[in-house]
């Protein structure tokens, strides 16, 4: 493979329907051991549903710094990743940005695509002026923890536990990292 089979660039509409299968194909690996399998969103009309809301958040993102950048291989979408203004109350949206997703195809994590998107992740954050950024991620996810913490990402103390069904039957715990970026 050549550096100019990999890239990584912002994501584009018509990249809508990759990143949502894509999503849809990781979520059993990242919280599989939460959720119950058939609590999964499945079938095409699954990924009809989250196509559109890409779409829809490709074309009009909430916030002008809000962005999606995709890792590719060949022209084929490999992951993407979600950075925007931080979110929580204790921190400066104009100062503080955060990576809202990052998501690998299972299949190719340890091949450098997660590298290349949280790199262009943070200079993207640089270039839309944030000088800090965080990142909420699963407790218990070892594998991303150690990864940040290979790229200069730490535990700032935060954490929270997310209702995922809304019953309070289904939750998550995570922790916040966080990094400079300049």
């Amino acid at each position: 493979m050549t550096a100019a089979d990999v890239s990584v660039r912002l994501a584009w509409a018509d990249d809508a329907r990759a990143i949502a299968a894509l999503q849809l194909r990781s979520w059993p690996a990242t919280y599989g051991d939460v959720v119950p399998t058939e609590a999964f969103p499945q079938g095409p009309e699954a990924v009809d549903a989250a196509t559109q809301a890409w779409a829809e958040s490709l074309a009009r993102p909430r916030d002008a710094r809000q962005r999606a950048l995709v890792a590719l291989e060949r022209h084929r979408v490999t992951g993407f990743i979600v950075t925007a203004p931080a979110s929580d109350p204790d921190c400066d949206p104009v100062a503080v940005g955060e990576v809202v997703e990052l998501v690998l195809d299972p299949g190719e994590r340890g091949r450098g695509h997660g590298s290349r998107l949280l790199q262009a992740a943070a200079d993207t954050l640089v270039a839309d002026g944030f000088a800090r950024a965080v990142f909420w991620v699963v407790a218990a996810d070892d594998t991303t923890r150690g990864f940040l913490a290979d790229a200069g990402w730490a535990a700032d103390g935060a954490h929270r536990e997310l209702d995922l069904d809304g019953s309070g039957a289904v939750t998550v715990k995570q922790v916040r990292l966080h990094t400079a970026l300049a």
